[in-house]
């Protein structure tokens, strides 16, 4: 079999041609000094056939019949092949090409190789078909490897969705120094630049690890319950140093990893009930709507005085102010708006038009934070006050400063296990849950419940907890904000690794990260949430051993502000209901 034989199978017709259905054809190219003699070994009903050489790009028999043109005969083409001007082969495979992209039609497709009955199949040719059928065939690769054309997306929804989910969960990096800024037992600060620099940096490793490993759209960075609980950890224990406690996390990692590798984790998960998984979905959904409302301060807690009613109530003091609420219910209702008009990259845009009005509005009105470290402003903004901050050299001098051990000397072995075992119990529960709802949300869970490649995302889940720890800016897990990206069209790893690029140069450009306020994101993690609660409806109501314990999971997720109490309640619940109900038996590992 020949180079054309064996790679090009394009045949093209005059515009009125028709091949007849029986046809076959062989197409032999033979090279020669000049170029290429092609040889036609068949011919066509009512027409002769001749090729036309584009130089091993297009391997062609065409029908001139109904043209009115003459082909050459097979004797005539072998002997004006060598009267051609010697040109270089290069040379003459631009200039044909060049011809067939500027005078064919169209094109019919047929399989090459012994002779066969034809399959054609029609396709419009237009002079720059054949260079996006080249770009396809380079991308092919990349489209097989993450699976973008079989789980119904494309690139561009993918790049979208990656940077969707960087501005949605960007606020880490400003958030996460603020929890560590305390100082250990000894005085020591982890330092804000420090923190800020490793969180970026982590999270960028670790995320693209997660896209180009597990192949999921699932963005990590510092998990904002763990390190909240490190924080409070290391502040009321006197014995305790950062280190000590950057160790614990580590250790908690590598029992995660233990844990996943000996495929206990994994069978935790595929034991948890269709129900109770469509309930965490749920549940997932109602905590990041909460979280963009708390955020953007159109949902506020009431201070635990004599007389309150409720926990949480109506903006400030039952009332919508400020100019960031402003910023909120315009990037809600434009988000709304375009997602309902169905316009490609709504939630993105909604950051970005969001941020721009953020941007006027503090660079006009000089509206400044809620909370400035002295006095608190219930007009400002909730955290992130868009503007420009100094540029610095990302400082990653924190990485391997953990003391993995150091814990057991300061605090004892039973005090420093326990501990470690809370840590641990956090990072299990709430990674299991955000990935269930994420999948499930991208619809990449198959028809028996299960996400493909789970084992790979817990094994980068386990090794988030073992990378920030040792990197010292806490355990990393799955960012429930990856909803955000989900919601924009992002269905692979493709858009964890644009979101992973992000937070690297996220380094070195966090006075751009500044300009983005809680108030322009948090329009898209309301509609993320209305996305995912819409899961509602897969419950089985009518089987109260399912119900009431899905009912539990997804109200106490968003009420207690915490993904892992809603999990414990669920699972608990449903153990004794089955129990009760003499069903024990349905209950497995």
């Amino acid at each position: 079999m020949s180079f054309c034989e064996a790679t090009l199978s394009t045949i093209s017709t005059a515009p009125s041609a028709q091949l007849v259905p029986a046809a076959s054809f062989t197409s032999i190219c033979e090279p020669s000094a000049s170029g290429f003699l092609l040889n036609v070994t068949d011919t066509v009903s009512g027409g002769v056939a001749t090729v036309v050489p584009v130089a091993g790009l297009v391997d062609s028999a065409a029908s001139w019949a109904e043209a009115g043109a003459t082909a050459p005969s097979r004797a005539a083409a072998k002997i004006a092949a060598p009267r051609r001007a010697v040109k270089s082969c290069r040379m003459r495979r631009m200039e044909v090409l060049l011809l067939v992209l500027s005078s064919l039609q169209t094109r019919r497709k047929s399989t090459v190789g012994r002779r066969a009955p034809n399959r054609l199949e029609v396709i419009p040719m237009t002079p720059g078909g054949l260079m996006q059928d080249l770009m396809l065939k380079q991308g092919s690769a990349l489209d097989r490897y993450f699976k973008i054309s079989e789980r119904g997306s494309n690139i561009s929804r993918e790049i979208r969705g990656g940077f969707a989910t960087f501005f949605a969960m960007s606020y880490i990096v400003v958030l996460n120094p603020l929890i560590l800024s305390g100082p250990d037992s000894t005085g020591a600060t982890l330092g804000f630049p420090a923190v800020a620099a490793v969180t970026a940096f982590v999270a960028g490793i670790l995320t693209i690890l997660m896209g180009a490993w597990a192949k999921h759209p699932f963005a990590m960075a510092t998990g904002l319950g763990v390190n909240a609980f490190v924080a409070v950890t290391v502040a009321t224990n006197p014995g305790l140093t950062w280190p000590d406690m950057m160790g614990l996390v580590m250790l908690s990692g590598i029992t995660m990893l233990i844990l996943v590798l000996t495929g206990f984790r994994t069978a935790v998960f595929k034991a948890v009930p269709e129900g109770l998984k469509t309930a965490i979905v749920v549940g997932i959904g109602l905590f990041i709507a909460l979280i963009g409302l708390v955020n953007a301060g159109f949902v506020r807690r009431i201070p635990d005085v004599a007389g309150t009613t409720v926990p949480v109530g109506l903006g400030f003091d039952g009332k919508l102010m400020g100019w960031p609420t402003l910023v909120f219910v315009f990037g809600l209702i434009l988000t709304i708006a375009l997602v309902v008009r169905k316009v490609k990259g709504a939630i993105l845009i909604g950051i970005v038009a969001s941020t721009i009005l953020s941007v006027i509005l503090e660079f006009t009105l000089h509206i400044g934070p809620s909370f400035d470290g002295e006095t608190y402003n219930p007009q400002g903004w909730s955290l992130v006050a868009p503007a420009f901050s100094e540029w610095a050299a990302p400082d990653l001098s924190l990485i391997g400063q953990a003391n993995p051990f150091g814990a057991f000397e300061h605090l004892g072995f039973v005090a420093a296990t326990l501990l470690a075992f809370v840590i641990l119990l956090s990072i299990f529960f709430d990674a299991m849950g955000t990935m269930v709802g994420l999948a499930t949300e991208a619809g990449s869970i198959d028809k028996d419940g299960n996400i493909p490649n789970v084992d790979r995302v817990l094994q980068v889940d386990a090794l988030g907890a073992i990378v920030g720890g040792g990197a010292s800016v806490s355990s990393n897990q799955i960012y429930v904000e990856s909803g955000a990206g989900i919601g924009e069209g992002a269905r692979t790893g493709l858009a964890s690794i644009v979101t992973g690029l992000l937070f690297l140069v996220a380094m070195f450009f966090t006075p751009l990260i500044n300009l983005v306020p809680f108030e322009a994101v948090a329009p898209a993690l309301v509609i993320v949430g209305f996305m995912m609660v819409s899961q509602v409806g897969k419950i089985d109501w009518q089987d109260l051993g399912i119900a009431i314990p899905a009912f539990l999971t997804f109200t106490l997720m968003p009420f207690t502000y915490s993904i892992a109490n809603g999990l414990g309640a669920g699972f608990i619940t449903f153990v004794l209901i089955r129990t009760f109900q003499g069903r024990a038996r349905e209950v497995h590992p």
